[in-house]
């Protein structure tokens, strides 16, 4: 069976290839569904340190594992190197006030392959033979200060020598509901080194918490075989290599350990730990029972040697078959037949960047269970919590219990609902059906709060993210019509009437004056504001953002190209469809006119749209920084056919009235009147003057346009910083082409110079739409002011190409995604390695913020499927 056969079965069985998949969390510690303190300091509340003993509420976490799509049975893989103080159950990482750029991971582990079924998975963990430095890299990163880079572990010299392990872990289905595992282990070092290798198989712990729970087991009658056990599941067993040894416990806390308690059971957490490199032999169950187990192999593997370890967990009794290694074969077979399929003939470079950018995404689903209404209540069998927690007290409806995508498997081990969608736009080009259902989900009652709002992040599901759902769920409609040449109207219906309940939300809160300029707070760019644009601004004042409208502007032109697309099937959606070309005349003539008290975002000495203060005396001001706030009015753009307002005699009715009777506000809308490239005609915000001038700036290496893509902040701000001074204290922002030099959101993320992929992507489309209406007319200097004039098709290639050189090997041979370390670079076991930042120095490209993020860095899928596959 071929890998689109399998999806082709999953359209039609209910997703049954997807009931097992890499879910397993790489972090559950530290996260806010498992924080019960009083003030909500989800860091301190379960550490790291806590997690080997200590059993999780919501959910569970393990080391390259996998686990059915409810998150019930887990399994995956623990080492220790005979130096280590703990057994290696989970990635380690510094916490937020930790590190000293915020929370960060610290390992070496990285997502090599994955198809859309889970049908194949491979990943790499790079394991030292040296006792891991868990206390070097706090009190170093500690001690560097904000202004120094991250410390990580190749910095240590804990690689040195090449003294590690390559542990290469691998799963292959037979079946929707058999899976084999294959551990392979190499000793990259000079020496013979020990090791200990534990394939574990546990349930997530959801009997503590309330009484008259089922409790499921695990147990064995036969060397090499787990039998497992569950009141709501059929039967399965986990077999492994014959070895020396099946050892079992309880998923519990060790509340003895913890809190100085009593335990129920002798038999808890954190038994393997204990039993391995504490010797107490008392640990495990001599019963052979539990609900949590392990195989435990132990070897010296020779220098330069390697060993292979088998597991299979399986619905059906029986022994590991004899065709095992074939079987990996012919799924590994089945995966690059299927993306060589979807990308023919790219470079071995490109390909391996596209793929493993697949791969990460793909790794990166994960089951995030959360009661808000629970939670805040606290559970039958606990004490109460604190009456000082009220974080999301506002969105007590929230109950998931689904798979998604998450940003990043360890720093962000939660949804984010912009960077969702654009997780979905990789998505569609391989598996259409989840980027669908992952944009629904958010939209179903469950998580879309009643007034219309789109929740956050767990952190705050009350923070405001830029509203681009629209815009994801129309691209992923017209890529699987692309694909297959069938769109899914169903999907946009559903989609589309939720998104209604969305904009409703964002026009009746979030204008405040009702003036068609909008506020927001930080729209999901952290620290980009002179000041934090989501704090309370003193009595008085008040933040129009050209951002917020921007972002609503495009809204608007979403909904109108879903309207139209609807209205193909249903003329009930002309008259909806004429309601968002109206209300985008409004804006966009917000966005380039003087309001009646003298607020005005355009700014035509710079050429730029900035952000609005209002003064508590009437007065306004432009806050003049020269950052991706006053690009994001190129993205409200969209080309609409002839043949398409032909086709909707009302709406075109109602668009030449308004065009007739309005003059005011269309006056300032691009080309409505001028037909483009073969009669086309243009929406967009910023009018042809106003785009060229605006281009000037987005094109100059000087100011936005790095090699690497299109930086956050303008490089103008390196040597003319801003200021402003408000009710008595002064903010200032320059360019940070880096890491944070400041805490504001944590210090993890910095949008004051950096490359970041989702606004860049962004860019690219909407050149892609001006030249489809400009076409030849419009030809800038790239570079500016100097460089050659080309289209803005070439613009947006060229913008693709930068991208893409974050990644590949340049001229050098060294990717600058990986900032100069050598060993990444030139290593023959490290070179071709590639990790997925969250976003990009902004002179060097190296990544930076969260390692593995591939969630919106993943684009670069999709920007590779355009540049050699589809042009678009």
């Amino acid at each position: 069976m071929t890998e689109e056969q399998r999806l082709l079965e999953n359209q039609a069985t209910g997703s049954k290839w997807h009931r097992w998949g890499p879910y397993l969390s790489e972090r559950q510690w530290g996260t806010v569904r498992e924080d019960y303190s009083p003030y909500g300091t989800a860091w301190d509340y379960f550490t790291h340190d806590d997690a080997r003993s200590r059993a999780y509420r919501w959910g569970e976490d393990g080391l390259l594992g996998i686990s059915d799509r409810h998150g019930i049975l887990n399994l995956a893989i623990a080492l220790w190197n005979g130096n280590d103080p703990i057994l290696k159950e989970r990635l380690f990482g510094l916490t937020n006030s930790q590190g000293n750029h915020g929370e960060d991971v610290k390992e070496c582990y990285w997502f090599l392959e994955n198809t859309p079924t889970h049908s194949y998975m491979k990943a790499l963990y790079k394991y030292p033979q040296r006792a891991y430095p868990y206390q070097e890299l706090i009190d170093r990163n500690r001690d560097a200060g904000r202004e120094s880079p991250e410390i990580e572990l190749v910095d240590t010299g804990v690689f040195d020598e090449n003294r590690y392990f390559d542990v290469f872990v691998e799963y292959a289905k037979t079946t929707p509901y058999e899976i084999l595992g294959r551990i392979t282990i190499h000793n990259r070092g000079p020496e013979d080194a020990p090791i200990w290798v534990l394939p574990t198989l546990w349930f997530r712990n959801n009997w503590t918490w309330k009484t008259g729970t089922l409790r499921p087991g695990l147990s064995t009658r036969a060397n090499g075989r787990i039998e497992v056990g569950h009141p709501r599941y059929n039967d399965m067993w986990l077999v492994v290599d014959d070895c020396a040894e099946l050892v079992f416990t309880e998923n519990e806390s060790n509340l003895e350990k913890l809190f100085g308690g009593h335990n129920a059971s002798p038999y808890v957490k954190d038994a393997f730990h204990r039993y391995i490199i504490e010797k107490d032999a008392h640990a495990v169950n001599p019963a052979k029972a539990g609900t949590k187990a392990a195989a435990i192999y132990n070897t010296v593997i020779p220098a330069g040697g390697s060993v292979t370890y088998r597991v299979m967990l399986s619905d059906i009794r029986k022994s590991l078959p004899n065709d095992f290694d074939q079987t990996f074969e012919a799924r590994i077979s089945e995966c690059d037949e299927f993306y060589d399929n979807l990308a023919p003939g790219l470079s071995s470079d490109v390909r391996a960047v596209q793929r493993q950018a697949f791969a990460g995404m793909l790794w990166s689903k994960q089951f995030y269970h959360f009661d808000v209404e629970r939670w805040l209540k606290g559970d039958p069998t606990q004490p109460p919590p604190p009456s000082t927690r009220t974080r999301n007290e506002a969105w007590k409806h929230v109950h998931s219990a689904e798979v998604l995508s998450m940003p990043d498997t360890w720093e962000y081990p939660w949804f984010a609902s912009w960077d969702l969608a654009f997780h979905t736009i990789p998505f569609a080009l391989i598996d259409p059906k989840f980027a669908k259902n992952q944009l629904l989900l958010l939209l179903r009652e469950w998580f879309q709060h009643p007034n219309g709002q789109v929740p956050a992040y767990e952190w705050s599901f009350s923070d405001v993210n830029p509203p681009v759902h629209a815009w994801a769920a129309w691209r992923v409609y017209t890529i699987e019509r692309r694909q297959t040449g069938v769109g899914d109207t169903l999907f946009l219906q559903k989609a589309f009437h939720k998104l209604l309940l969305n904009f409703t939300w964002w026009v009746n809160r979030k204008d405040e004056f009702g003036n068609n300029v909008f506020e927001g707070g930080f729209l999901g760019l952290d620290n980009v504001g002179v000041f934090d644009r989501n704090r309370q601004l003193p009595e008085g004042y008040t933040l129009e953002q050209s951002d917020g409208t921007s972002w609503m502007a495009m809204f608007c032109l979403n909904m109108l190209e879903i309207a139209l697309e609807l209205a193909s099937h249903d003329m009930a959606y002309e008259d909806v469809a004429s309601k968002f070309f109206e209300h985008f005349m409004y804006i966009s003539s917000a966005m380039n006119s003087r309001a009646g008290d003298g607020a005005e975002l355009w700014d035509e000495e710079d050429g730029l749209y900035y952000d609005v203060l209002r003064h508590g005396d009437g007065t306004c001001e432009r806050l003049r920084v020269r950052s991706v706030v006053g690009l994001i009015s190129l993205f409200s753009v969209t080309v609409l056919e002839p043949s398409v307002v032909e086709k909707f005699p009302g709406f075109r009715r109602r668009m030449q009235w308004f065009l007739d009777n309005r003059p005011d506000l269309t006056a300032n809308v691009a080309s409505m009147q001028r037909p483009g490239q073969e009669d086309r005609l243009l929406l967009s915000v910023v009018p042809k003057e106003k785009l060229e001038r605006v281009l000037e700036k987005f094109l100059k290496p000087d100011e936005f346009l790095s090699d690497h893509g299109l930086r956050s902040v303008s490089k103008y701000h390196c040597d003319c910083p801003y200021s402003i001074t408000l009710a008595g204290e002064t903010f200032h922002i320059d360019y940070e082409p880096g890491e944070s030099t400041n805490g504001q959101f944590g210090g993890n993320s910095n949008w004051r110079g950096p490359i970041w992929f989702p606004l860049n992507y962004l860019m690219i489309e909407s050149m892609q739409k001006f030249d489809y209406y400009y076409g030849d007319s419009l030809r800038p200097h790239m570079p500016a002011p100097d460089g050659p004039q080309i289209s803005l098709g070439e613009v947006a290639a060229d913008l693709e190409r930068r991208l893409l050189g974050i990644f590949v090997p340049g001229p050098d041979g060294d990717r600058p995604v990986n900032g100069g370390c050598q060993r990444l670079n030139n290593d023959p076991y490290w070179k071709d390695l590639i990790t997925f930042n969250e976003y990009f120095h902004g002179d060097t490209g190296q990544g930076l913020g969260a390692s593995h993020q591939t969630g919106w860095t993943g684009v670069i899928a999709k920007i590779i499927q355009q540049l050699y596959v589809t042009n678009v």
